[in-house]
């Protein structure tokens, strides 16, 4: 069981990708902001990181640094925006996935994720 953290600034859509990563057996966090993410990325270690792009108080870009500068948790950007996302300014995501994502390949790439130490 992997420890995941999820952000989106839309609650529906946090606890609907907890519910998906909680079913494939890991323990999640879920938050709706990116300083919320940030605050749990700065007191906790997560094994993998799933956020959106656009954030009510922020960019995702935000969160991906917080994650590479804290430790080197995989991250997966689930965005409608991931052509705004890939090209932003480092550091780079692991992995980004256009909204609607498929629960299933949802879970995929994070168990891949996770089993390869961050690079699918």
């Amino acid at each position: 069981m992997a420890k995941i953290l999820c952000v989106d600034d839309e609650s529906n859509v946090v606890k609907l990708k907890c519910a998906i990563l909680e079913a494939a057996g890991h323990q999640v966090t879920g938050c709706t902001s990116a300083k919320e993410a940030i605050d749990y990325i700065s007191k906790s270690d997560y094994d993998a990181i799933v956020t959106d792009w656009r954030l009510g108080d922020a960019n995702g870009r935000a969160v991906v640094q917080a994650a590479k500068d804290h430790t080197n948790t995989p991250v997966v950007v689930v965005s409608g925006y991931v052509n705004d996302a890939f090209q932003a300014a480092e550091p780079l995501a692991d992995l980004y996935l256009e909204k609607p994502v498929n629960p299933e390949e949802l879970v995929t790439i994070v168990n891949e994720l996770l089993k390869s130490g961050g690079k699918a």
